[in-house]
């Protein structure tokens, strides 16, 4: 789809349409210690204009490398494949016919030029006047629509520009707005500009030049490159310019998701991209970039569609009380409820819910109950975990533990034998013993057995097998499962215990185990 059906779709329908450039293959690679391979490269590029369908991408800067040569190379090709070769660009340099030739030679047909916005970037960092600087980009440009090759404008330090000397900007822009210049990209290079200042700069560009299309190019230095961004389409600016999970120089650019998100839901503009492959590029490039999302990082981060309050999820369950128009289905993911300490029972229930399990209201009372206790200990209980602690808690559950542990500890020095004291309840009599054992649990057991023969004169089940697990699809360390295996006589029982602590686990499987053996005693 041209660039004009697209406007003229979209108008249609009502809403101003912003083209969307993403540089994370250029921008988004000045981040510190970020570096794509060649094949990297093409991988983020094609999911960049195939599943996200952004209108453009700027993939390299020219004259960089030889490897980056192979990757813009690699990416023309494939782009000229789809029929999408005009919307790949690459950043060149006012620098004769150097970066022009370069861009040619790579199968490039867009050039984004970089030339300077600002007065004191001209004459201090060029050492020229901004006659001479002028002179010099149109011989650049007039070679570059010579080679067929459209030609966009960077203004570098733009923002500087309108602050300090906007007599240079309008200068540049007087003598380049009639020039065949396809789009004048407006950077906030330093990343100073606050909204107002924004709306204040882009409203004079635009009245100014009002038949020109201008992109905005935000960076982050004061955590306002997406405000910026939603100001400068409000005056006028026709695209933006966004990287992949904010990547960029410093602290880095406006972040595609948030801008995507905020310029639909505050600004009801329209755009191309397809938000249910927001979280798949973004993790794609996490993964290339080596750069760790936050788990708060807004509609892209591990815990923003994770309701943990319970009262929040019982506001879910009543009327979505507490759900906005970022729903997860929008970006393809779902929303989760955390089980912890905070959860509550409508927690348990949505997450019981998913998972298709159904509990009395006692039962979900002890679920609860239950993972209270785990997140107080300050452990990461997962969806994947509910199934076993449901197993652990139900499974053998009895009206009243005949056998409970009143206390216990367990200690262990070089050189000698791990010692356990315990103090125990059986059938409401307390009793203590010590044993010294082979490890902790050793110890531990053989104070029990102790109690069994000494005071009650009763055998105690011998360990036919004993292994421990994280449970199956268990995706953290939070739990750990241990399963024994009992012979009492002639006959074989199995346990299972779950907790943060492998010995507390194993306890907790002996005294589901002594209890089932006090129930039968009784009967």
């Amino acid at each position: 789809m041209g660039e004009s059906e697209r406007l003229t779709r979209h108008k249609a329908d009502g809403g101003p349409y912003v083209e969307i450039m993403d540089s994370t293959l250029r921008d988004g690679e000045q981040t510190s210690g970020v570096s794509f391979l060649p094949h990297e490269k093409l991988v983020i590029a094609r999911k960049l204009l195939n599943d996200v369908n952004v209108d453009r991408i700027e993939v390299a800067s020219a004259r960089v490398s030889e490897g980056e040569k192979e990757a813009v190379s690699m990416i023309c090709r494939y782009a000229r494949s789809i029929g999408k070769l005009e919307r790949v660009e690459v950043l060149g340099f006012v620098d004769g016919h150097l970066s022009v030739d370069w861009i040619r030679d790579c199968g490039g047909r867009v050039i984004n030029l970089l030339a300077k916005g600002s007065l004191k970037h001209c004459v201090h960092q060029l050492k020229k006047t901004p006659e001479e600087h002028l002179s010099d980009i149109l011989d650049v440009m007039e070679y570059a629509q010579s080679e067929g090759l459209d030609v966009n404008l960077y203004l570098e330090d733009w923002s500087s520009g309108m602050k300090d000397s906007p007599d240079y900007v309008f200068y540049m822009m007087d003598a380049l707005c009639k020039t065949g210049i396809k789009r004048f990209l407006l950077p906030d290079t330093l990343g100073i500009m606050n909204p107002l200042q924004c709306v204040e700069y882009m409203r004079k560009m635009v009245r100014r030049y009002p038949a020109t299309h201008f992109d905005f190019h935000a960076h982050n230095d004061y955590d306002l490159a997406v405000s910026n961004s939603l100001a400068a389409v409000l005056c006028g600016a026709r695209g933006l310019h966004v990287t992949v999970n904010g990547l960029g120089e410093r602290c880095g650019n406006a972040p595609l998701a948030s801008v995507q998100v905020i310029l639909r839901d505050h600004f009801h503009a329209r755009t191309s991209i397809h938000e249910n492959q927001l979280n798949d590029i973004s993790r794609l490039v996490e993964g290339y970039s080596g750069i760790a999302i936050s788990s708060n990082q807004p509609i892209v981060g591990e815990n923003v569609f994770t309701q943990v309050a319970g009262v929040h999820a019982d506001g879910d369950n009543k009327d979505n009380l507490y759900c906005n128009e970022l729903i997860p289905e929008r970006f393809g993911r779902k929303r989760a409820y955390a089980l912890g300490k905070n959860s509550g029972r409508a927690n348990i229930a949505k997450n019981l819910e998913e998972l298709g399990l159904e509990l009395t209201p006692e039962q979900t009372r002890k679920v609860t109950k239950r993972i209270t206790e785990l997140g107080d200990k300050k452990e990461l209980v997962t969806q994947d975990d509910l199934p076993y602690i449901v197993n652990d808690v139900l499974k053998h559950s009895v009206p009243e533990d005949k056998v409970r542990l009143i206390s216990y500890m367990v200690s262990t020095s070089y050189g000698l034998k791990p010692l356990a004291s315990i103090k125990v309840s059986i059938n409401g009599a307390d009793y203590e013993a010590d044993c010294t054992g082979d490890g902790q649990y050793d110890a531990f057991v053989k104070a029990l057995r102790k109690i069994y023969k000494t005071r009650l004169n009763r055998t105690f089940p011998t360990l036919e097998n004993y292994y421990v697990t994280i449970p199956p699809g268990g995706r953290t360390d939070a739990l750990v499962q241990t399963v024994i295996t009992w012979r009492n006589g002639s006959k074989l029982m199995r346990t299972r215990g779950l907790d943060a602590d492998q010995t507390e686990s194993a306890i907790k499987a002996t005294f589901k185990m002594l209890n089932m053996i006090e129930e039968e005693f009784h009967d």
